[in-house]
């Protein structure tokens, strides 16, 4: 019989896979090493183990303990594989812009998941990098895993990941896309293939919001580079002891919404339904594409599942509500389209100017229209209401009607884009939209500007 001791003994030998259509214009071939046959769903699954192992080794993890690590998911999933099976406990630190699948599914495999806040400094006691050590300080029998400075990371990539990518093409590969997060990817199968052959090119897919390309150019850390991104699993705003630059020939980066784009192409053009680093190195691949000739054969390395993302990169709205879907706007209708069902909130010509401003607190609006028994006779906006106040500490009891400006503009449905545009001015920051059914919608900046792409 043919079998497996436990579910560990199934990580690694992924499938090699030639893709296609996403790639029709890179002048060579391009194979997909696919890491979500890993039980884990992700390439994580294999320095989960080794990093284990080698603590197991030295004595820093003890029968019982704990495991504690900062991920952005999967790790944690390739650690709560290893904690089940060898009897440890699991704690993960998550940052909270990660998605809700990856915490649920590592709740649902035992751990204890704790979210930190994205937007703060790696130094800041609320980031996730300082919540995990000072988790592992406090917990008795416990261990820091710090996937990011521990070299058995980069060490499970040169032992497993580059041999098989080697020996899948027969020594072929002329060059190796991956995205760099923690580094041990890249750097690991990186030092292993350039010991094969020196020529092989090694190249990072880093997001804007990080630091790597310009260190990797300039040597210097940059810290005006640093900013939130949407991208998950790939970019830092700290240099892992992981990442070796000097196997790294170069990087490209990528936007948040060109990744987003390419990951859900990946699914409807190849079938092949992975994660959103996947879609970044799709896009890094095509502006890498001079680097390649026909004669050469790219690896690119899928990292994870797709199932992590359904609420994210493959969810319309959220989409959506980023700019990131690519639909036509060109009239009035295409930009109120998502909210043409809801009530126009308006004010009337004698509710008093506390009304109004607390329905924008509670709406979250900058402009109302104001309207009396004859229809829409003026408008107010925060500004507006900002300069009465300074000028009367009293303006908030008196009637809208004596604070109240001109009537915003009235277009139709297929009023063109361009024309309503024209009719935003320094005095007027809103256009009411007329519908079949004789109601109205608001567009304002912002709605213009969500519509830009």
């Amino acid at each position: 019989m043919n079998f497996s001791k436990n579910i560990l003994e199934t990580i690694g030998n992924t499938p090699l896979v030639k893709l296609n259509k996403i790639v029709e214009g890179i002048d060579a071939l391009v194979l997909a090493k696919v890491e979500t046959f890993n039980p884990g769903n992700s390439v994580k699954d294999r320095m989960a183990v080794k990093m284990v192992e080698d603590a197991e080794a030295d004595g820093r993890l003890k029968p019982g303990g704990t495991i504690i690590e900062g991920t952005s998911g999967n790790t944690g999933m390739g650690l709560a594989l290893v904690a089940i099976i060898k009897g440890y406990k699991l704690i993960c630190v998550i940052s909270d812009k990660q998605s809700k699948e990856k915490m649920d599914i590592l709740r649902a495999v035992g751990a204890k998941v704790v979210v930190c806040p994205t937007d703060v400094e790696p130094t800041d006691p609320r980031s996730y990098y300082s919540v995990s050590k000072r988790l592992a300080t406090e917990t008795p029998n416990s261990w820091y895993v710090n996937q990011y400075d521990n070299l058995s990371n980069s060490l499970a990539h040169y032992e497993q990941t580059g041999p098989e990518i080697w020996e899948q093409t027969q020594g072929k590969i002329t060059h190796f896309v991956v995205g760099v997060g923690t580094g041990g990817t890249i750097s690991g199968v990186g030092k292993y293939l350039k010991e094969k052959n020196p020529n092989i090119k090694i190249w990072g897919i880093d997001t804007y919001g990080s630091v790597f390309k310009k260190y990797h150019e300039t040597g210097v850390f940059d810290e005006n580079e640093i900013y939130s991104y949407i991208t998950e699993g790939i970019g830092e705003d700290i240099l892992p002891k992981n990442v070796d630059f000097s196997l790294i020939d170069g990087f490209t980066k990528v936007t948040d919404k060109d990744a987003a784009v390419y990951t859900r192409k990946i699914a409807l053009e190849e079938a092949i339904f992975v994660g959103n680093s996947a879609g970044a190195c799709i896009k890094g691949l095509h502006q890498l594409k001079e680097h390649f000739k026909p004669e050469d054969v790219v690896v690119v390395l899928f990292h994870d599942s797709g199932s992590r993302y359904v609420g994210k990169m493959f969810n319309d709205d959220w989409m959506r509500e980023r700019g990131f879907l690519d639909e036509n706007v060109t009239k009035a209708e295409d930009v109120i389209k998502d909210h043409i069902d809801k009530q126009l909130i308006v004010v009337r010509t004698e509710e008093l100017v506390s009304h109004a401003i607390e329905r924008m607190r509670k709406y979250n609006i900058s402009q109302i229209p104001v309207v009396d028994i004859s229809g829409f006779v003026g408008s107010v906006d925060e500004t507006d209401l900002f300069r009465s106040y300074v000028a009367d500490k009293n303006v908030a009891e008196k009637p809208i009607k004596e604070v109240m400006g001109k009537p915003f503009p009235i277009v139709q449905l297929g009023t063109p884009i361009d024309e309503v545009s024209k009719l935003f001015t320094k005095e007027n920051d809103a256009v009411l939209v007329e519908l079949a059914n004789g109601g109205h919608q608001i567009i304002t900046k912002s709605d213009i500007i969500g519509a830009i792409k």
